[in-house]
């Protein structure tokens, strides 16, 4: 490379001579930083490899919308003497100005016999959660510790357990999501499983459940994966920095690694040994093994740095509150008469109040989750065509053409189920807004189940793509889904193991180069 080729070379002028000059330089801080920065990175991609293995199988504990509905008590709208409208006039008046974000009637334990009560709960714009009880009108606020075992055990349906503290969050509440409803009573149902619930002190309702084996392995899988340590995650500004910034060190760990890889991957002319590689033992195993998977090591933990936003390239706007009253229209609250109230299902557990063009609508569930809506005025179930959807996204957004509207009977790459499930047929819209937006919704409902811009889907294909491999042809068969992530998690783990070992023999030495 020096010799009188190289002098060929420079002579051809400056810019090429100065890369020559510069390489011997660049080739040094290649080797220096994947050799110390690697010492971070391969032991954050092995706990990162080993956790996300756990995680296929064992989320962070959540109340899913199936285990919340078992755990009411039968609806029993007989009981109930106060209607939907005199509960939402008993909003304060600064509240009633914007429309509610839900209005339920559902049951809740009243006493430590196991008896319970209809009560309407009011969730408002700003997410604030109001009750009152159905019976008699009062308002249900500030629920002390006894009430919360009696709720849990109503839950249950155990006997025992106890209150074990009344506290503000823990490894399993840390979310923001649950902050206009702490305190949180945490109650231990003494049961085989190691049952917690965690009863919100001011709305009454359990909003967590875990089990001693969901808690056991979150130590080996969400948590670590996600750095997720309470105190850190507690602030949510400082635990995003400290992800982008890990993520960050340990991007620059993979990319300097495939750079020096290549570099010393020889496939005309071989080594002295014959072989591709310079190395033997563990630097061999991780020169090869780099090169095999270190593409998928590169892509996956960029993609999980690309789903902290850094920069905010992926904010999402604000929700369109207005646009939304419009598309729904006035929810007339009046309309609904308790005395003719009749449940279209034997073992309904809840009752939500919808409304679409002005039309008020009941959406009942049951217990095994299954859903029903009919119009309040009719009974009828309630079938939106594409006339109306038309008119309703004309409404929602009237500056705004539609430019597509398709009947999707089937999921696909942009509504699919994977850890959650997806409701189909729906209704998508497509608009020539600036944003590009898409809705889905629900035919049965007209509720909107879910938006995206052009913004979200380009992140769909940077984040969920290379990061969960949640492609709807490989999802759709999950043991291939499972063998393939296992298959590359394996060779990720090789590169990596061998990493820490090498680290780990170099620090030992104590001698940096």
């Amino acid at each position: 490379m020096y010799g009188s080729d190289a002098s060929r070379i420079t002579a051809a002028g400056g810019p090429v001579r100065l890369i020559l000059r510069s390489w011997p330089p660049v080739r040094r801080w290649l080797y220096w930083t994947h050799r110390w920065l690697g010492v971070i990175g391969c032991l954050m991609f092995v706990m990162w490899l080993l956790s996300g293995l756990v995680m296929m199988y064992v989320g962070y504990p959540s109340l899913t919308a199936a285990e919340r509905l078992a755990g009411l008590a039968p609806l029993r709208t007989g009981q109930a003497r106060l209607s939907a409208a005199d509960a939402l006039a008993r909003l304060p008046p600064e509240v009633r100005e914007q429309a509610p974000r839900r209005i339920v009637l559902e049951m809740l334990a009243d006493g430590a016999g196991g008896t319970a009560i209809p009560v309407w709960r009011i969730l408002d714009a700003k997410g604030r959660a109001h009750a009152w009880s159905a019976v008699d009108g009062q308002p249900l606020r500030a629920f002390g510790a006894e009430q919360a075992l009696w709720i849990a055990r109503s839950f249950t349906g155990q006997s025992g357990g106890h209150v074990a503290e009344t506290l503000q969050r823990d490894q399993w509440t840390v979310p923001q999501g649950l902050d206009l409803l702490r305190p949180l009573h945490r109650v231990e149902m003494g049961d085989a499983a190691g049952t917690e619930l965690y009863v919100s002190s001011v709305s009454g309702e359990v909003v967590r459940d875990t089990t001693r084996h969901e808690r056991v392995w979150n130590w080996l899988g969400a948590v670590p994966h996600w750095i997720y340590f309470t105190p850190l995650r507690a602030d949510a500004p400082l635990w995003r920095d400290v992800v982008i910034w890990v993520s960050g060190i340990c991007i620059v760990s993979a990319v300097t690694g495939l750079v020096i890889g290549v570099m010393r991957l020889r496939l005309r002319e071989r080594y002295r040994n014959g072989r591709r590689t310079p190395y033997s033992g563990w630097m061999r195993w991780h020169h090869v093994a780099g090169l095999v998977g270190g593409v998928f090591v590169l892509t996956w933990v960029v993609s999980g740095w690309l789903s902290m936003d850094p920069n905010r390239w992926f904010q999402r706007a604000a929700p369109d509150s207005a646009g939304l009253a419009r598309w729904h229209g006035p929810l007339d609250a009046a309309a609904l008469k308790l005395a003719a109230l009749q449940a279209p299902m034997p073992d309904a557990r809840e009752l939500e109040l919808l409304s679409f063009d002005g039309r008020l609508l009941l959406q009942w569930r049951d217990g095994a989750g299954v859903s029903r809506v009919v119009d309040a005025a009719t009974g009828a179930p309630l079938q939106l065509g594409e006339a109306d959807i038309r008119a309703a996204a004309g409404r929602m957004k009237p500056g705004d053409a539609i430019t597509g509207l398709q009947w999707l009977q089937q999921e696909d790459a942009h509504w699919y189920s994977h850890h959650n499930r997806r409701v189909t047929p729906v209704w998508r819209v497509s608009f020539a807004d600036a944003a590009g937006t898409w809705l889905h919704v629900d035919p049965a409902s007209g509720r909107i189940l879910g938006t995206s811009t052009a913004t979200s889907r380009v992140r769909r294909w940077l984040f969920n793509a290379p990061h969960s491999f949640d492609f709807p042809w490989l999802i759709r068969h999950r043991p291939a889904w499972d063998g393939v992530m296992w298959v590359l998690s394996a060779v990720g783990l090789v590169v990596s193991v061998s990493g820490v070992v090498l680290g780990w023999r170099r620090l030992r030495k104590g001698r940096p180069s």
